[in-house]
């Protein structure tokens, strides 16, 4: 029985010290020819190991972060498995989303709508009252763009947009040589100043014949 423990304990030993030499422990130089001790990392526990020294492969142990007997090696290392837990989640921590920012169109069609229920008055350009191209003139102002006084003007100054490619901020002009203009507001609207009695409104894109439309 007294040598059945003491097979017990020495087999304990040993599988302490493995356990160890796995966990990245600090190991120090044995004092006897099988001896050795060991320091659990981020801890202050250091405990005598007198069979240490009969593990197969403890003399080619330089430093534990190197320890490569078939058990460990430099892919698994914490900092790797870390590496290999991130990449199995597909995340990206190095890229940060960034907040959504309002486009100028959607800054334009902002403005225009303010300014809804505003007078109309021919040839005003605002703050407080419009005509049509003194109403599309205004509000590109307030976002920082400078554009022709006239609706003509506007029509022909613009870069081209078709009817099916408009976009929120984008002039649309309205019968033959383009004698009105309003903003774009999307899902087949327009903001403008329509007529002498009729404030500024959003109304639908096709209530008058379209002529073409621009976007600065």
């Amino acid at each position: 029985m007294t040598k059945h423990r003491r097979q017990e304990n020495a087999t304990a030993r040993r599988f302490a010290a493995a356990s160890a030499l796995a966990v990245g422990a600090t190991v120090v130089a044995p004092a006897a020819a099988n001896a050795a001790s060991f320091t659990v990392p981020s801890t202050d526990f250091s405990v005598d190991l007198p069979d240490l020294g009969i593990i197969p492969g403890y003399d080619f142990v330089q430093n534990i972060a190197s320890f490569d007997q078939g058990a460990q090696s430099a892919e698994f290392t914490p900092a790797a498995v870390s590496e290999l837990s991130t990449s199995a989640l597909g995340e990206d921590r190095s890229a940060a989303i960034p907040a959504p920012a309002s486009s100028v169109g959607q800054s334009i069609v902002d403005v225009a709508r303010s300014k809804i229920g505003s007078p109309y008055v021919y040839g005003a350009s605002g703050p407080n009252a419009f005509d049509c191209s003194g109403f599309t003139s205004w509000v590109y102002s307030q976002v920082g763009k400078a554009i022709p006084r006239t609706s003509q003007a506007q029509a022909s100054a613009g870069t081209p947009v078709a009817y099916e490619d408009l976009q929120p901020g984008d002039i649309v002009a309205f019968y033959g040589g383009a004698s009105h203009v309003g903003i774009y507001a999307g899902n087949g609207m327009i903001i403008d100043a329509l007529n002498s009695g009729i404030p500024v409104g959003e109304r639908p894109l096709d209530m008058m014949p379209f002529h073409s439309a621009v976007r600065f």
